[in-house]
């Protein structure tokens, strides 16, 4: 018989020792240490109430239990390969500790809806700080939307010059961004916050549980409704990598924006020198690291909801040991989009923004080609009209090797008779900005109001 396997009692020849190193999640699953002692303590505070085991051996249970979660902070306690897991390392600790108690804890569960528990208690506790670290991105984004509140820049559209809006317009756009992300791991934690263990390996449990009970415990508003779903589904850990996935790809656009801004080209911003590096061979370099970083990291990220996708496409009910690969792409998830987010909220706070050059690249590539249009419309022009005048008007500009404002008045007026003085006063920077003062417009009292919307979390 395999005696150091807590399920060995069936087997007559030990583990091939490639195959128990193999098998085996300590490595990672260590992690879940805390989740696994806290959900032990419930489930034996449970058995003990229903009058499963006496009320001395859940006592000795939790005492032993607290005392190994010491043991596991203070550095003091040897995982060992060979009993393959979080859970069965402890459970054998415990036995060994308190004796027959300690073999009682297993009692009406699985180490299938054990695992549930655990990674859901994790996960829970991991998006509760993933949105506190989104908030903090969002706090630095208004911090230089407020600080560089009347700067302008060129907008774009196919990274081409299109119209000038507020460098604050651009910052409040990834907070939208952000916060949408956040609602989706808000809605997410829903499905996460429900108690799977009770649910037995996959058909529920002989014992008279009370899986109520557990939940208020561990503070779970609801409980699984069937057995076989709580054992097998991972929809959630998929739904949180989703999320994540959407919440990278935001980090990498900017990350984008911000490799492109801190050019020699554009010189728009520049990043503070913690957040860079320099060349092996080229002093003058100044490299911006970790914005490269994350849009690359933004692939693993990627990566690691196809993995999981792939694990469970097959997957017939219930449990399968393929299961067993949800974690590492869970956990390396949950990293990357911790220290993406914490590392991106202090580099854009420290961040300083070249006002005049945005402005200067905002008065080219005739930005304000459209309030010309707009312009014509208000004086009885028909759009598509405008809209062919101004192209003209462009491409003579471009010959001429000037820009719109650039233009007498008796030049505007070999475009359209329409045209007046007060054209001037319709093409500034400023004017442009401010004419778009619709809700969710660039204009300079509508960003105010968003900043503060944002500021009081609305």
């Amino acid at each position: 018989m395999t005696k150091d396997k807590l399920w060995g009692g069936r087997f007559t020849q030990p583990t091939d020792k490639f195959v128990e190193e193999f098998t085996a999640s300590i490595d990672f699953d260590k992690r879940l240490y805390h989740q696994d002692i806290r959900g032990s303590i419930a489930h034996a505070r449970m058995l003990g109430k229903q009058g499963i085991i006496p009320m001395e051996d859940v006592e000795e249970i939790i005492h032993g239990l607290q005392e190994i979660l010491r043991q596991i902070e203070s550095g003091h306690f040897d995982f060992s390969v060979a009993l393959e897991d979080i859970h069965m390392n402890i459970e054998s600790r415990l036995s060994a500790k308190i004796g027959e108690a300690g073999k009682r804890l297993h009692t009406g569960r699985s180490r299938n809806d054990q695992v549930a528990l655990d990674i859901r208690l994790y996960l829970r506790d991991e998006i509760v700080e993933i949105a506190a670290y989104i908030e903090m991105l969002v706090d630095a984004l208004l911090f230089q939307a407020e600080e560089n509140l009347g700067v302008i820049m060129p907008g774009y559209t196919h990274l081409q010059t299109a119209q000038p809006i507020l460098f604050a317009h651009h910052m409040l756009a990834y907070v939208e961004m952000f916060r949408r992300d956040a609602g989706r791991l808000e809605d997410c934690l829903k499905r996460v916050n429900v108690l799977p263990l009770g649910a037995g390996a996959l058909a529920g449990t002989t014992f008279p549980i009370d899986r109520e009970h557990v939940a208020e415990l561990l503070e779970f508003p609801q409980v699984t409704r069937n057995s076989l779903d709580s054992v097998s589904d991972r929809d959630f850990a998929l739904e949180f990598m989703s999320a994540s996935s959407i919440l990278m790809m935001h980090l990498s656009r900017f990350s984008e924006e911000l490799i492109l801004w801190s050019t020699s080209e554009f010189r728009f911003i520049d990043l503070s020198d913690g957040f860079c590096t320099g060349s092996s061979i080229m002093p003058q370099k100044k490299n911006p690291d970790v914005p490269e970083l994350v849009r690359g990291k933004t692939g693993r990220v990627y990566g690691n909801l196809m993995a999981l996708l792939t694990v469970m496409k097959s997957l017939p009910l219930a449990y399968n040991k393929d299961m067993q690969e949800d974690k590492e792409p869970l956990f390396d998830t949950i990293d990357t989009v911790k220290g993406s987010l914490k590392i991106f909220a202090e580099m854009i706070r420290e961040m300083r923004v070249n006002g005049d050059t945005m402005r200067a690249a905002a008065a080219k590539g005739f930005s304000t080609a459209t309030d010309v249009a707009d312009y014509l419309v208000r004086k009885g022009m028909a759009f598509r009209d405008a809209h062919e005048v101004v192209g003209k008007s462009v491409a003579y500009c471009i010959a001429q090797g000037r820009d719109l404002p650039e233009l007498t008045l008796q030049e505007w007026q070999v475009f359209s008779d329409r045209i007046g003085e007060d054209i001037y006063d319709c093409i500034t920077l400023e004017a442009s900005v401010n004419a778009r003062a619709a809700t969710g417009g660039t204009a300079l009292e509508r960003v105010k109001e968003e900043i503060e919307r944002a500021k009081s979390g609305r």
